[in-house]
């Protein structure tokens, strides 16, 4: 009988222990659904030194205007973007990779990149632009043959330059960012810098004296969001979140904000 109760006690202690890993197993499971919320990130890949869209400021603060419409399109989107800073020449490989999920930072499209990734439709227009010091002699294209002209390496600028009779006429000095580019002009080692307008006025707008544009323009282009090729489903939630925020009007306000008037596309 003792051996009886015994192993009646035995195999009940296997049964609780049994329920107990069961239990801890269903826990895991849980805090695993949990923490699948880390789900709705979206990882934002930028330039953080391409003001206004998105940029560093004095308290090293990722801000502007792609930033605040990225954070928008979030919040409509019930999703938490994380912005990413990623070496700009290898954007399109880090979004194939997974690493990012979207490229979002004054991305032009252009014929090429709609072969590499999925883009939105366009949010903003924009233009490469010649920029050169306030006191240069450099009043027109043409002015600029033989002289050193500098732009951001694997950009909308050496695209434009590449399609434009100048490329055969200067020398080339590539940056990785426009960051550097601009302070290579302001220091005389360059003659001018091909540019985002949208960029360069910013910087005018902070350096009333220190640039002036040709009047001559390289390439007009518009700006989109770029996200990985195959995810329609993501491309698909993400542009209605901007139709909706052109309808209520935040995309108007954010524009204003850091553009002075309302340029976003309808």
């Amino acid at each position: 009988m003792k051996k009886l109760s015994m192993m009646i006690l035995v195999m009940g202690l296997v049964v609780l222990a049994l329920a107990g890993c069961g239990g801890k197993k269903a826990e895991d499971t849980a805090a695993g659904n949990s923490g699948s919320a880390s789900g709705k990130k979206i990882i934002v890949g930028i330039d953080d030194k391409f003001a206004p869209m998105g940029f560093r400021d004095d308290n090293n603060e990722i801000v502007g205007f792609d930033i605040d419409y990225a954070r928008a399109a979030g919040e409509q989107m019930g999703r938490e973007m994380v912005f990413q800073p990623i070496d700009w020449k290898s954007k399109e490989s880090e979004l194939k990779s997974g690493r990012i999920d979207l490229i979002w930072n004054g991305y032009t499209i252009n014929e090429d990149r709609k072969t590499k990734v999925l883009f939105t439709k366009p949010y903003l227009r924009n233009s490469q632009v010649v920029a050169v010091l306030n006191k240069s002699d450099v009043t027109k294209l043409s002015d600029l043959e033989g002289k050193e002209v500098g732009l951001q390496s694997l950009s909308s600028a050496a695209d434009a330059l590449d399609g434009s009779e100048l490329k055969s006429k200067v020398k080339v000095s590539e940056y990785a960012d426009n960051v550097l580019a601009l302070s290579d002009l302001k220091n005389g080692r360059t003659a001018a810098v091909v540019i985002d307008e949208i960029v360069i006025k910013y910087y005018m707008s902070k350096e009333h004296e220190t640039f002036k544009l040709l009047d001559e323009v390289l390439s007009p282009e518009e700006y989109g969001i770029g996200v990985k090729q195959g995810n329609e489903e993501l491309l698909n939630e993400l542009q209605a979140a901007l139709d909706e925020l052109n309808k209520n009007g935040k995309a108007a306000e954010i524009s204003v904000k850091w553009f002075g008037e309302d340029k976003v596309l309808k």
